[in-house]
């Protein structure tokens, strides 16, 4: 019982879905000889419970989960596992050694290497919002900053929404620094415009990376679990995800707009155009960039990188062809961004039922890299923007609402095509891994490996 619920533990702190804790944690209940009649499981987000019992005896164990991180390479070699110990009949000892390896294993990047990434996918962010490559660096650079301080907090054991706030409100105080370079009207300006060596620092879309900074902090797994589970009716842990989504945003929205007011930067966000014209090649650039950027704060395996590149690609340009059209003077179908999103997300999540299989790993962890990149960061930030700035003139709140309710609803799209698979093919999708797990449970059963209660007892 121990080893299962440390198998169940790693997969809480991890930010699996709750669908796929229960599976693996059956399997690895089936490999451990506990009868599916016997054995109840139990997963919420702070607790990870088990219960042994027939008529007569009951065995009951709980374990406490506190770490809450994303580590996508934990997932996947916790699902490994649990077939390899069915498979090769592995022993208590066998099991509980690689368990140890899971657990005690180091993150396959350092802090700087994730720092530096995220700050890139940050950048990709900002090309997605119509910003130059000037921009993109200026964006990167504030994003890889504040990341890193927020990390370094974080290993100091401060608060983690304290931690996101001060993060958001460092990365936007350096964006906004980098500005002075490119708008005129101060010696920063007048010197790299008098000096032409240095021209090429300045940008024509100098205001984009306030955007685009602090994206690196947008709670992207813990909403798409949220409404995985909401979808899957495990509504109360979904719920607890999806406060702590909104605790996070909370926070990171204090934080810039602290910044906001500290710089004294006027309302530039209404009538900035976030209306992109890069070629379909750029976008492909950025967006693969920003899908790896992403996996490395996730710890995604480095072996799938090359595919979460081209999964980005495929999402991010299929959402901006479905999105884009004449009217802004793109080529597209002009369906708008949220259909847009919902069906770049949708093929991305059905491709990788077949990708999944052939590369050996979890779903999720392909799929939630390659989406990302659609986070829709201007309209949340226009949103924050509109409700912070507010000052009595007709049509703010209209202008801040409307912003509020098109980013949620492209998260929610997001959130919904990946989960589409689980949605309408489940059973069609894991039919042969069900027929497969039911064989090897018969062949343990037949060959005794189940544990009898009233033999323990």
């Amino acid at each position: 019982m121990n080893l299962l619920l440390r198998t169940g533990q790693i997969l809480v702190d991890s930010s699996a879905d709750t669908s796929r804790i229960m599976r693996n944690m059956q399997r690895a209940a089936a490999f451990l000889g506990f009868s599916k009649s016997y054995v109840q499981i139990y997963v919420d987000y702070y607790m990870v419970t088990v219960s042994f019992s027939d008529r007569d005896h009951s065995f009951v164990q709980m374990r406490r989960c506190y770490k809450h991180g994303i580590d996508m390479a934990a997932i996947q070699d916790i699902s490994k596992l649990t077939w390899r110990a069915l498979k090769r009949d592995y022993s208590l000892d066998d099991y509980e050694c690689a368990l140890n390896w899971v657990t005690h294993r180091k993150r396959t990047y350092n802090d700087w290497t994730v720092a530096a990434c995220a700050g890139f996918a940050c950048g990709g962010f900002c090309i997605q919002f119509g910003c130059d490559w000037t921009a993109f660096f200026y964006a990167s650079i504030a994003a890889i900053l504040g990341n890193r301080l927020r990390m370094w907090l974080n290993g100091r054991g401060s608060n983690t929404y304290f931690d996101i706030a001060v993060a958001a409100f460092v990365s936007t105080i350096i964006a906004w620094l980098s500005t002075f370079i490119s708008v005129p009207g101060n010696a920063v300006h007048d010197f790299v415009s008098s000096t032409p060596w240095l021209s090429f620092l300045q940008s024509s879309t100098p205001w984009h990376p306030l955007m685009a900074c602090a994206l690196f902090i947008v709670p992207g797994v813990p909403l798409i679990n949220f409404v995985s589970d909401m979808l899957d009716n495990h509504i109360e842990t979904g719920l607890v995800r999806a406060t702590n989504t909104l605790l996070m945003i909370v926070a990171m929205s204090f934080g810039i707009a602290v910044a906001i007011k500290f710089c004294g930067i006027d309302n530039f966000v209404h009538d900035l155009s976030m209306t992109p014209h890069h070629t379909f090649v750029e976008y492909a650039i950025a967006a693969a960039i920003s899908a790896m950027g992403f996996a490395t704060i996730f710890n995604t395996p480095l072996r799938l990188m090359p595919w979460i590149a081209c999964g980005g690609i495929i999402a991010v340009c299929f959402r901006n062809f479905v999105n884009l059209g004449p009217s802004s003077g793109n080529i597209g179908l002009d369906y708008g961004p949220i259909i847009g999103t919902l069906c770049g997300s949708a093929l991305i999540s059905i491709i990788n039922i077949k990708v999944c299989r052939m590369i050996d790993t979890p779903h999720q962890c392909i799929s939630i890299p390659a989406v990302i990149p659609m986070v829709p960061g201007v309209l949340m930030y226009r949103a924050l923007y509109g409700f912070i700035d507010m000052q009595g003139v007709v049509g703010e709140v209209t202008f801040a609402t409307s912003n509020a309710i098109k980013g949620s609803l492209i998260l929610i799209m997001i959130a919904i095509g990946v989960d589409i698979p689980n949605v309408f093919a489940r059973k069609w999708v894991t039919r042969y891994r069900e027929k497969r797990l039911h064989r090897m449970v018969a062949d343990r059963e037949r060959d005794g490996k189940f544990v009898d209660i009233d033999h323990v007892v």
